[in-house]
């Protein structure tokens, strides 16, 4: 029997190009999307794989049962910017209680694998809030004690977005004109596309490595590529 993969964030920018590696992955039997609304499915190859679980995520448990993920592959791709979530309070539901409450029912059904979504500079230690969050939520996965944990830190994340984010659109010009420029110990800070990090995000997760894993933007890109 193939593996069962579950992915949370199926419709934000990394989460679909997620959807759609899986989907095509021979390795993966069933793909379970938790979504807050359907993908649509007429442009998937082996969409047949495809199950959708409409959920909210604050009452997850409710819509969907752990033991659907023994020995299955987490895949996290949840999150968000405090614009769009309205207040730093908001966002840390998003970027930090759902993310955990998964994890926590993961490890609880028995899951092989839990991989993750980041960002690059996380630490539970930063003055910034958003690298705050997110090193919070690397810190309470830690504590789980799964015996594969993949974090994957990425560097600003290209791709086509739904929403417009005038200011990320502008960082992205910038970054994609000095990427050349970026080599050396400078390669982790190029900005790295969502089909790159989902496509990383498998490579981690089929590894076979145990224990705790932090990948950086420039070690995903070289995962992705089959270093």
């Amino acid at each position: 029997m193939g593996i069962t993969a579950v992915v949370a964030g199926g419709t934000g920018l990394v989460g679909s190009e997620l959807i759609q590696l899986l989907l095509q992955d021979e390795a993966y039997e069933k793909v379970i999307a938790l979504v807050r609304r359907n993908i649509p499915t007429d442009h998937l190859v082996g969409k047949q794989k495809l199950v959708q679980v409409k959920t909210d995520f604050s009452h997850l448990e409710a819509d969907f049962s752990a033991s659907d993920m023994e020995h299955a592959h987490v895949y996290c791709t949840l999150g968000t910017t405090i614009k769009k979530a309205g207040s730093q309070e908001q966002f840390r539901k998003v970027d930090l209680t759902y993310p955990l409450h998964l994890a926590q029912m993961a490890k609880s059904g028995g899951a092989d694998v839990f991989a993750i979504v980041t960002a690059m500079g996380a630490s539970s230690k930063s003055s910034i809030f958003y690298n705050r969050v997110k090193g919070e939520v690397e810190d309470s996965l830690r504590e789980l004690n799964f015996p594969v944990l993949y974090l994957l830190r990425p560097s600003l994340i290209l791709g086509d977005r739904n929403e417009v984010r005038v200011g990320e659109r502008l960082g992205s010009l910038a970054a994609r004109a000095i990427a050349p420029l970026m080599i050396g110990g400078l390669r982790t800070y190029r900005p790295i596309h969502a089909k790159t990090i989902a496509t990383g995000l498998i490579q981690s997760a089929k590894s076979g490595k145990t224990g705790v894993h932090i990948v950086l933007s420039g070690q995903i890109a070289e995962l992705a590529a089959g270093k």
